[in-house]
């Protein structure tokens, strides 16, 4: 009977957690304030006292790591994160964009694959172009002959697969144990076009010098790769509105705004819009400061969610928070310098400001990679006061 019962205790509790996230992306008032903190694969690793790289190596460690934080954080979504960077894979593919340091940590080196004398090539057929050009470049063991190459892909497509099963398996047994909602998290993961053709063909360098040298066929490569990065945004099963397509936004705010408004808003734009009109909400990581661009966000589709790394809390729930669902904000660094008190007080101060009308979850500004980068218990008695406190 205890058994049955602690069952249905979860199922109702991870029924009520579900229904916050719908009202929240149902544009109804939630009960309370739902939580979704991002505590990493590596803070998970790091707090559980085990060493990064034997952890990303074997996921079959990846149980003990998840429970410890499960047990000892509050969140409405399950706290234990995929991660998005296997080494695994990228090992067997010899990846130079991809890359474990000495410490263990995933990296992405700037390289490029692609040179400036090929995007004639890339526009007029982008899948070839990458798969005979760019990723022999950017992953060592497939620059050979045609059937060697297969063997590696066959390797690395089945190494992945296995580290992802085994990892969606842990999590999803422990969603049910701890009655976590079943959405409200990241199903998989696209690119805006320019960032595409930014982080992994041309690098930082060579797109910035791109877009005043080659500047048409930096527009029409965005373009190109448009189409890509939709199917990329679409799961293989039907959508619903309670899932998500991540899109991290990385270059926007380094670039001019007539360089924005050119090459890349219009793809972007139709990007969240194409997915949007097939059923796939996008969720945004809204990296750096946004500020001068809020507008062209308010344009986006109704409910696209926005996690906010920097800017003005009071100006986002003025300019879209009536059309839109917003996150972030929280400044992790202040975890590490503050007082509890503090810490507790500025979750009060963004609760007021971007709670009131709905649309809100509560998270923090950005990823904790490091456990050492915050204070745990200030941590802890965050996450506390937001989960009894955050109620309308």
């Amino acid at each position: 009977m205890k058994d049955m019962a602690a069952t249905l205790d979860r199922t109702a509790l991870a029924e009520e957690r579900t229904q916050l996230f719908k009202d929240v992306f149902d544009g109804k008032i939630p009960k309370r304030v739902p939580i979704s903190p991002s505590l990493t694969i590596e803070f998970a690793i790091q707090y559980a006292g085990k060493n990064l790289a034997d952890v990303q190596w074997n996921h079959l460690l990846l149980e003990e790591v998840y429970e410890k934080v499960c047990q000892d954080f509050i969140s409405d979504t399950n706290p234990a994160a995929m991660n998005l960077r296997n080494p695994v894979h990228y090992k067997l593919l010899g990846a130079r964009n991809f890359v474990m340091s000495s410490s263990g940590f995933m990296q992405h080196p700037e390289v490029h694959g692609l040179e400036a004398e090929e995007y004639d090539e890339f526009i007029a057929s982008p899948y070839d172009c990458i798969m005979e050009r760019i990723l022999p470049r950017i992953y060592t063991e497939l620059d050979t002959n045609p059937a060697q190459r297969a063997i590696v892909f066959a390797k690395a497509f089945k190494a992945y697969y296995d580290e992802l099963f085994t990892a969606l398996g842990v999590i999803g047994k422990l969603t049910e144990k701890y009655g976590y909602a079943s959405i409200g998290g990241i199903e998989l993961l696209t690119e805006a076009p320019f960032d595409f053709v930014a982080d992994q063909l041309r690098g930082f360098k060579g797109i910035t010098g791109d877009i005043r040298r080659y500047p048409d066929k930096v527009e029409a490569a965005c373009e190109a790769a448009l189409p890509l990065m939709i199917k990329q945004g679409m799961p293989p099963y039907p959508p619903t509105k309670y899932g998500a397509a991540f899109i991290p936004l990385h270059m926007a705010p380094y670039i001019r705004p007539k360089d924005f408004e050119r090459f890349y808003w219009p793809t972007f734009k139709k990007l969240v819009d194409e997915l949007a009109a097939k059923g796939q909400p996008s969720m945004l990581f809204v990296e750096h400061d946004w500020m001068r661009y809020i507008d062209y966000l308010y344009e986006l589709p109704e409910n696209t969610r926005m996690w906010f790394e920097y800017g003005d809390p009071k100006l986002v729930k003025e300019k879209l928070g009536k059309k839109h669902i917003i996150s972030g904000f929280y400044p992790i660094t202040l975890l590490k310098t503050g007082t509890k008190q503090q810490c507790i007080d500025k979750a009060k101060e963004l609760i007021d400001i971007l709670a009131p009308g709905g649309r809100y979850y509560f998270g923090f500004d950005k990823g904790i990679i490091t456990a050492d980068s915050v204070d745990l218990g200030n941590l802890q008695a965050v996450l506390e006061y937001v989960a009894e406190n955050a109620h309308y």
